[in-house]
């Protein structure tokens, strides 16, 4: 007996419904994009594996997947790492390549490549897939699609103001109404560092401070001793663990903690500066709040980051999240050029708007009619009234085979079809079509021209 087919953990079949969901999601997101000003580009599926290696911190690296050397590729391998079972030194010796782990990093060598082409500042957007080697779960999957536009070439916060504008007008325009948009700015971060004396362990405490809301406070705690930050600096960083009050409150908390860090106070007046400029403008159904904790564990985020939490009916956790990147494009030989980017996340936005039942009923790539097939002069008849109803952008088709009646009904309403017509002798010798209504019962006689009408 054959062996019953699977596809990998972490990734998923779609339904034709699931798709054209999908597909109304990515079409939103695109609309505003593009009001915006982003022009979309594409990039390879996978890259050459030392552009996306130590790009993400460990941890992240430990996630790409990589991809093995074509041919023998254990014949040029080192004979003593192969003895030894390093894996970690011989991956560089089997594996050239790795698919994308996110859009930001190929977007980046995509700028310097093509620097002399593109006029900066450059507003990209980017809708492709994404691979993570990472522990499934609800929300999490291996392979997904990633929504991001970024600029490059300017280092306004003007530009921060409008990508909180941008998430608003996303989320509002696809009915997911009170979404959190957190912010925090890592100079923030290693402004507290440096005043409790971590400076040399900033990677690792804001790695921890990242994970507060997956294994709380004593979880943060412990990890952070285990990665050697003293006790004494965790008990200075007590109050960000609790840290309350208003917009306004938090930033004038953070000025008084940071005063003696010129980076922290350059953080603080950054995002006071956001903060207040969205406060004036307004958002349609997000809120903007002010996380200390935030510190999103990528070690390419230099200015503000953001992150999107879902309504606080839906616990999901983060549907979007992205930052400011001064020094990105310099790993890559290019300087001085400073971006910023936020991204959506395409799948966990589709279960947040599954669990909330805010998707329009219109959303189906169902045809709008069935013709039934009842022989090939009967057929041939059709296909001339389908053809015309397709060219005015009707959703028409034809049942392939000459099948009893009962069976072409269920064929449509199996398929959600709820208009049929029929055509038998007596419509072809007058020139006309029975249209029946499947939710109504109702049945009449039409000329094609009123046919069309009726769609």
């Amino acid at each position: 007996m054959a062996q019953k087919p699977s596809i990998p953990k972490g990734t998923r079949d779609f339904s034709p419904l699931e798709v054209a969901k999908r597909q109304y999601i990515i079409s939103v997101i695109k609309k505003h994009f593009e009001r915006y000003g982003f022009q979309p580009i594409e990039t390879p599926s996978f890259e050459n594996l030392d552009t996306l290696m130590g790009k993400y911190g460990e941890e992240g690296d430990r996630l790409i997947f990589k991809i093995l050397n074509s041919g023998d590729y254990l014949s040029k391998a080192d004979d003593n790492l192969l003895a030894s079972k390093d894996s970690l030194k011989l991956t560089t010796q089997i594996s050239e390549k790795a698919l994308r782990y996110d859009l930001t990093v190929p977007f980046a060598r995509y700028v310097v490549q093509h620097q002399n082409e593109l006029e900066f500042p450059f507003k990209r957007y980017q809708i492709q897939p994404v691979w993570r080697a990472d522990r499934p779960q609800k929300g999490r999957f291996r392979e997904f699609f990633q929504c991001d536009a970024d600029v490059v070439g300017s280092k306004s916060l003007w530009q921060e103001i409008e990508f909180v504008q941008l998430y608003d007008a996303v989320f509002t325009d696809l009915k997911v109404e009170s979404v959190t948009i957190k912010i925090n700015n890592r100079k923030i971060l290693s402004g507290i560092a440096e005043v409790i004396g971590a400076t040399d362990k900033l990677i690792d405490f804001t790695v921890a401070l990242d994970k507060l809301d997956k294994i709380g406070e004593e979880g943060v705690k412990t990890e952070m001793l285990e990665k050697g930050i003293s006790q004494e600096a965790i008990e200075k960083v007590q109050p960000l663990f609790n840290f309350s009050g208003t917009l306004q409150e938090k930033i004038e908390q953070l000025r008084d903690l940071l005063k003696a860090s010129e980076e922290g106070s350059k953080g603080v007046d950054e995002l006071a500066f956001i903060c207040e400029s969205v406060q004036e403008l307004g958002l349609k159904s997000a809120k903007l709040n002010l996380d200390v904790t935030l510190a999103r564990g990528l070690n390419y985020y230099t200015g503000a980051i953001f992150e999107v939490a879902a309504p606080e009916t839906v616990k999901l956790g983060s549907i979007g999240g992205g930052g400011r990147y001064d020094d990105l494009t310099g790993i890559f030989g290019l300087k001085d050029i400073s971006g910023v980017g936020i991204s959506f996340g395409l799948d966990r936005t589709y279960l947040v708007m599954e669990e909330l039942g805010v998707f329009p009923k219109a959303v189906t790539n169902v045809s709008d009619v069935l013709f039934f097939n009842y022989g090939n002069d009967e057929a041939k008849y059709a296909l001339k009234a389908i053809q015309k109803l397709r060219e005015v952008g009707i959703k028409a088709e034809l049942y392939p085979d000459k099948a009893k009646m009962d069976k072409q009904f269920k064929y449509a309403e199996k398929k959600g079809i709820s208009k049929v017509v029929m055509v038998g002798s007596k419509e072809i010798e007058s020139n006309q079509y029975a249209l029946k209504d499947l939710k109504t019962g109702t049945q009449e006689l039409y000329t094609l021209q009123n046919l069309i009408e009726q769609f």
